[in-house]
């Protein structure tokens, strides 16, 4: 059942801040450009590095804490992927016993994270490493591998890349 919020909720700076918050996040998810969702995102707090690319529909679970993100120089961000930077059982009598855990998460550089993939709190994935479709990633992933599945597991490590510009 709804009920009508009062004039003292709304009056709340936490009220008002996690609105304004969440209307941001509303309008990084329309079809915008990269460059408009990266200003978006920073502003919110989260820290991005040059070059990177977040595509549309980036869900942050628990936005005010949107400060726990960490994206480096070039990592490339698929659409729908979730961050969860909160998570816990809320009103539920389970919190006695599963604290909330909150946790930065750190996406090294020029990493990729495919389309509607799913990050925990408190991950890093490491430096050149590829996260598969719809993998959630419970675990740190290390520089240089490719992870997938539910929950995610690394399949293959990549070699570094030369310096040469090969092909």
């Amino acid at each position: 059942m709804s009920r009508m919020m009062n004039l003292t909720e709304i009056k709340n700076p936490f009220f008002i801040l996690s609105f304004y918050h969440a209307v941001l996040l509303r309008l990084a998810a329309l079809p915008v450009s990269n460059k408009v969702r990266i200003m978006i995102y920073r502003h919110l707090g989260m820290r991005i590095g040059k070059d990177a690319y977040i595509g549309p529909n980036l869900e942050i679970v628990d936005h005010p804490f949107s400060k726990l993100i960490v994206i480096g120089t070039r990592v490339s961000i698929a659409a729908r992927v979730t961050l969860v930077v909160s998570s816990g059982p809320n009103n539920s009598r389970l919190k006695n016993m599963y604290p909330r855990k909150f946790g930065e998460i750190i996406i090294e550089e020029d990493a990729w994270l495919a389309t509607g993939v799913i990050v925990l709190p408190g991950i890093t994935i490491g430096k050149m490493s590829i996260i598969g479709s719809g993998s959630v990633v419970t675990k740190n992933v290390p520089p240089y591998s490719v992870a997938a599945g539910v929950p995610a597991r690394v399949i293959k490590k990549i070699g570094e890349l030369s310096n040469e510009n090969t092909i």
